[in-house]
């Protein structure tokens, strides 16, 4: 328990109906905050994979590894999500950080997800 459980289920309930709106910067924050404090949120997981699709070409290569990094941590398994993100670094892998390019392998291995 990180001591803020019920602020983190009121940003859920408030940002699935308008997870639509939020920015790439928006999107990959939102999901590393969940991460980084352990708390779990299946709806909202779901919801931020299904709104970053469509944009994951948009994220900077810290969002796409941070992204697949968060989802990995919290154990929550959207093949889909890490497809997009597998289709958007390859062309984009030379630009990586050495830690981009850590965490993104290490979040590919974690969930044992193969293209």
């Amino acid at each position: 328990d990180h001591g803020y459980p019920e602020l983190f289920d009121a940003v859920a309930k408030a940002a699935i109906p308008i997870i639509d709106t939020f920015t790439r910067q928006a999107l990959a924050n939102t999901v590393n905050a969940f991460a980084k404090m352990d708390h779990r949120h299946p709806e909202l997981f779901d919801a931020l994979a299904e709104a970053a699709i469509p944009i994951i070409d948009t994220f900077t290569t810290q969002g796409l590894a941070n992204t697949a990094n968060a989802f990995a941590k919290m154990d929550h398994r959207h093949p889909e999500l890490f497809d997009a993100v597998a289709k958007a670094a390859i062309p984009i892998i030379d630009t990586f950080t050495t830690q981009a390019l850590a965490n993104t392998v290490n979040a590919f291995a974690k969930m044992d997800h193969r293209h």
